[in-house]
């Protein structure tokens, strides 16, 4: 019988004030009891909404149907024929804007929480099949093919190659796998136990992943040619930060939110033993309003600001930020001022930050991005006192691999230019993701990765 509540089952999650000050995960997860309850409020619509808003094409009701039947390990081999990071993607998609947000139940109350349910299938099936060996018999089909960058596209890339047979090595410019996963994504919202078990999984299918491998300094997409690969993907996204360009930007204590998150993420900068240490401000400034700008305000929270401030130069309405992130950061303490704008960055006499210098912001007419463009309102300016400035207001693609690859086109913002299959303007280099588009979701650049492996092997299987 279907449940027919219009709402969905809450989301367990750690207490605000215990949460904000530990990177344990702060959504606890389904019970048992709550995935097989949620499940039950799928109508399994004949159209599928659902599966065209998902980028990667999950079958959304098939595996849902599978959960009402508590077939749970059956459910993660559904998705599983769709996407590679099924634990990844139920914690870091934007389902409300996606699947959620096509769900027929959504028109008259809350849409299935399809991300939740994906993420228990994900989790169970980790927590019960932890030590079963999976038997994989992948016939070989000759092409092999080397994916620059380990992040959602390539490891989805990756992923889709190798089990259609493909030899694949993975090159990797930081130390660990998992690019924007590890790197990134803060411990609390995404463990990194997770992401390593997905890499894992891609290890048993064969996949070889190299690390400390910078494409364009170490070795070039030319002389990877020169060692016999017969397809690039380029998944290397976009890791170069932006800065707003206004006094005092090289002040000690300014980050871009990118080494900020790096810090802390991936080198532990928050255990005291850590070789790498983020200052531990008392007053911190975040500029920006997406999930980035959440993230890092979250975790300098958790390094034991007193006071964190996102710093936006729109409304609230206009945050490109989830709702759920601005929720739990709010929730976290997290000081919001939007309709501002910093000018200036000011210092002490040994070059360090103590405040900013900001004005207040009103909306005027639409612009390019169809936001309401922000106009600085006269004789506003105001003193905001921190200690620490961090700045996120977007990323670019590193130019490395364009300056060092002859006949790779990019556009005006250094985004490498493709079709819609992902081939880029040299032959047999294909290139998805953040390094395609700018900085975008987890999910797209899975399924640009996804769409190139899918045209290698049209293109190069004999």
């Amino acid at each position: 019988m279907p449940n027919m509540s219009l709402t969905k089952n809450s989301m367990p999650t750690q207490e605000a004030n215990v949460r904000n000050k530990n990177f344990s995960e702060v959504a606890l997860g389904y019970s048992e009891d709550q995935a097989f309850d949620e499940a039950q409020r799928c109508l399994n619509c004949k159209n599928k909404p659902c599966v065209a808003g998902c980028p990667v094409g999950i079958d959304i009701p098939a595996f849902i149907e599978l959960m009402k039947v508590r077939d749970y390990k059956g459910a993660y081999g559904k998705i599983t024929e769709s996407s590679s990071l099924p634990a990844v993607c139920g914690r870091v998609c934007p389902q409300e804007s996606q699947c959620e947000g096509k769900c027929v139940r959504g028109i008259k109350g809350e849409s299935v929480g399809i991300g939740r349910l994906e993420r228990f299938a994900a989790d169970y099936y980790s927590k019960t099949d932890n030590n079963e060996k999976k038997e994989l018999s992948i016939t070989k089909n000759g092409i092999k093919a080397a994916v620059v960058g380990s992040g959602p596209a390539g490891l989805t890339c990756a992923g889709e190659l190798a089990k259609n047979g493909c030899e694949v090595t993975v090159f990797e410019a930081l130390h660990k796998p998992g690019g924007v996963l590890v790197y990134g994504i803060p411990e609390f919202r995404l463990p990194k136990a997770v992401v390593a078990k997905e890499v894992d999984g891609l290890r048993e299918m064969g996949v070889e992943i190299i690390t400390n491998a910078v494409i364009g300094r170490t070795i070039t997409v030319d002389e990877l040619f020169e060692q016999g690969y017969n397809a690039i993907f380029i998944g290397s996204g976009a890791g170069l930060p932006n800065f707003m360009k206004i006094p005092g930007e090289s002040l000690k204590g300014v980050y871009s939110a990118n080494e900020y998150l790096t810090r802390i993420n991936l080198m532990k900068a928050y255990l005291d033993e850590s070789d790498t240490p983020a200052k531990r401000a008392k007053n911190v400034a975040v500029v920006g309003g997406g999930n980035v700008a959440m993230d890092a305000a979250r975790c300098a929270k958790r390094l034991g600001a007193e006071n964190v401030y996102i710093v936006y130069r729109r409304s609230e309405t206009e945050m490109p930020a989830r709702l759920e992130e601005v929720h739990h950061a709010k929730e976290e303490g997290i000081i919001f001022k939007t309709l501002c704008n910093p000018v200036e960055i000011i210092g002490d006499e040994s070059g360090t930050v103590t405040k900013m210098k900001c004005v207040e912001m009103t909306l005027g007419e639409p612009d390019a991005s169809g936001r309401k463009r922000p106009v600085e309102k006269p004789d506003s300016e105001f003193i905001l006192e921190c200690d620490a400035v961090i700045m996120s207001i977007g990323t670019s693609p590193n130019p490395l691999i364009k300056d060092t690859t002859e006949g790779l086109d990019t556009n005006r913002w250094g985004c490498i230019v493709a079709d819609e299959d992902g081939l880029t303007t040299r032959e047999n280099v294909y290139a998805g993701g953040d390094a395609v588009t700018g900085a975008a979701t987890v999910i797209l650049a899975m399924g640009a990765g996804k769409t190139a492996a899918q045209a290698i092997l049209k293109k190069l299987k004999k």
